[in-house]
C-alpha cells in the first residue's frame, strides 16, 4: 500500500489558512495500537508533566525528543508522517525531529491551553525559521468542542510572532493581538475522528477548552524542523538536526516494538521555553 500524500488543495489550505486535517490518517487498528500503548505505558505516566493553565486546572502531557522504536516512534518515523512534513515544509532539506508529545485530557479534571503559538514556545530555542517547523496532531479519540477540541484562528499563522508571557505554567500569546486577530480572521474548530491528522504551521494561533466532558480526550502531536533551520539554544536535545530514519508504514503494526524507557523525556526544569528571559512582560495577558 503506497504512503499517503497530500492533495494540492490540501498543501494549498495549510498555506493560505495555516492548517489542513487529513480524515483517517491512521486506521483504526493503528489507532488502538497506539491508545493502548499510551494507557498502558508505565514509562509514559512516571514522565508526565502537568502544567497549570490560568485557573489552576492541570494540563497533562508527556514530552520526548528522539524517536524510537516504541510504538510512538514507529508512528512518528512513519513515511506518510515524513512525506507529508516534507511536502509542507519544502526545499529540499532533510527532515528531523524536535520532539513528540502525548497529550492526556482527562474526563472533568484536564486542563486547558492558553491561546499561543508553537513558535511563542519555540522563539526560546532560537530557531530561525518558523517557516520551517510545523506539527502533526493525530487524534487517538475524537475531539470535539464538548471535551475541549482544538481552536485556530484561520490564516493567524500569517500574522508572524506574537509577543508571549507567561500563563499559569503555560505560554500565552498578547490578549490585544489575540483579540485583533479574532476580529479579522474566523475561529474554527478541530473536530477530529480518533485517527484523524491535523497538519499545522508554528506560528498558527491556537488554544484549547478544560475538558469538562464524560469522556478522555488524547492525542499524539509529533513536531518537525527541517535541517536548515539552526536552534541555537538547543539544549536539552539536538534531534532537531538530525535526519529521521524513516520507517515503513506497516512498521506500527507489524514490526516488534521495543520499551519508551529509552526515551530522552523532557522535564520541566530543563525546557527552556518555561524560563524567564525578560521580555515576557510585555505581553500583555
Amino acid at each position: 500500500m503506497p504512503s499517503k500524500k497530500l492533495s494540492p488543495a490540501q498543501i494549498n489550505d495549510y498555506k493560505d489558512n495555516g492548517y489542513t486535517v487529513v480524515k483517517a490518517f491512521f486506521s483504526k487498528r493503528e489507532v488502538s495500537r497506539l491508545y493502548d500503548a499510551a494507557r498502558e505505558n508505565h514509562v509514559m505516566t512516571d514522565n508526565t508533566l502537568d502544567l497549570n493553565d490560568q485557573s489552576g486546572k492541570k494540563t497533562r502531557l508527556s514530552l520526548w525528543f528522539t524517536p524510537g522504536d516504541d510504538v510512538f516512534g514507529y508512528m512518528t518515523r512513519s513515511e506518510r508522517m515524513i512525506s507529508c512534513a516534507a511536502q509542507l515544509l519544502g526545499n529540499n532539506n532533510p527532515v528531523c525531529h524536535f520532539h513528540s508529545k502525548l497529550m492526556q485530557k482527562e474526563p472533568k479534571v484536564g486542563g486547558a491551553w492558553e491561546w499561543h503559538q508553537d513558535y511563542g514556545y519555540w522563539y526560546k530555542y532560537q530557531f530561525m525559521y518558523p517557516d520551517q517547523l510545523l506539527s502533526i496532531m493525530v487524534a487517538l479519540t475524537p475531539a470535539n468542542k464538548q471535551n475541549g477540541c482544538l481552536q485556530l484562528i484561520k490564516g493567524s499563522h500569517k500574522m508572524g510572532r506574537i509577543n508571549h508571557g507567561f500563563a499559569g505554567e503555560q505560554m500565552g500569546a498578547d490578549k490585544v493581538m489575540v483579540q485583533n486577530a479574532l476580529k479579522t480572521m474566523p475561529l474554527e474548530y478541530a473536530e477530529l475522528e480518533a485517527g484523524d491528522a491535523l497538519f499545522f504551521h508554528s506560528n498558527l494561533l491556537h488554544r484549547s477548552e478544560a475538558n469538562l466532558s464524560d469522556h478522555p480526550r488524547w492525542s499524539i502531536i509529533s513536531c518537525y524542523n527541517l535541517q536548515s533551520n539552526p536552534a541555537y539554544n538547543h539544549e536539552p536535545s539536538t534531534s532537531w538536526k538530525v535526519p529521521v530514519a524513516v520507517v515503513a508504514d506497516e512498521a506500527l503494526l507489524k514490526w516488534d516494538a521495543t520499551s519508551s524507557s529509552n526515551n530522552d523525556f523532557l522535564k520541566k526544569e530543563d525546557d527552556p521555553a518555561l524560563k524567564q528571559t525578560g521580555w515576557e512582560q510585555d505581553a500583555t495577558l
